[in-house]
């Protein structure tokens, strides 16, 4: 591991996950900075009013996070990580996906903090269930 990165952690969960918790685990003082992105379940998409919203897992999922995570943060010096993805029925407004990311300059943060964004999106097997107000219902990334 190299010496720099001294906390990493990744999960997938059926619990409520926020960006202040995530934001607590990696704050260090080394670190003057910590770069986050909180993805949140809205009330719409593509013109439609979504009423609720389920993410369905692969039996993999917990061991796909951590492999991407620990890839990804092992690429920067950064000072700790920490990724949640839920997965359940999740209410409008909160949190489905969740990471952190300190370092000691915001360069290393924001890009670890990107690139674990995109490639948990590309590559962790979860699938969105969607039901709208107008009666229709919509899987997302199950192709």
């Amino acid at each position: 591991m190299i010496s720099w990165l001294e906390m990493i952690t990744a999960q997938v969960t059926d619990k409520k996950i926020s960006a202040i918790a995530l934001t607590e685990l990696v704050k260090q003082n080394e670190a003057g900075a910590i770069a986050t992105f909180s993805g949140d379940v809205r009330n719409h998409d593509k013109n439609k009013v979504v009423i609720s919203l389920n993410y369905e897992i692969h039996p993999t999922a917990q061991s796909v996070i951590e492999k991407i995570t620990n890839e990804v943060a092992s690429k920067y010096e950064v000072k700790a990580v920490a990724v949640a993805h839920r997965y359940g029925l999740i209410p409008i407004g909160e949190s489905a996906f969740v990471v952190a990311v300190s370092s000691a300059h915001r360069g290393p943060a924001f890009a670890c903090c990107q690139e674990l964004v995109e490639r948990v999106k590309a590559e962790l097997p979860i699938w969105k269930y969607q039901e709208f107000a107008d009666g229709s219902t919509e899987w997302v990334n199950s192709a």
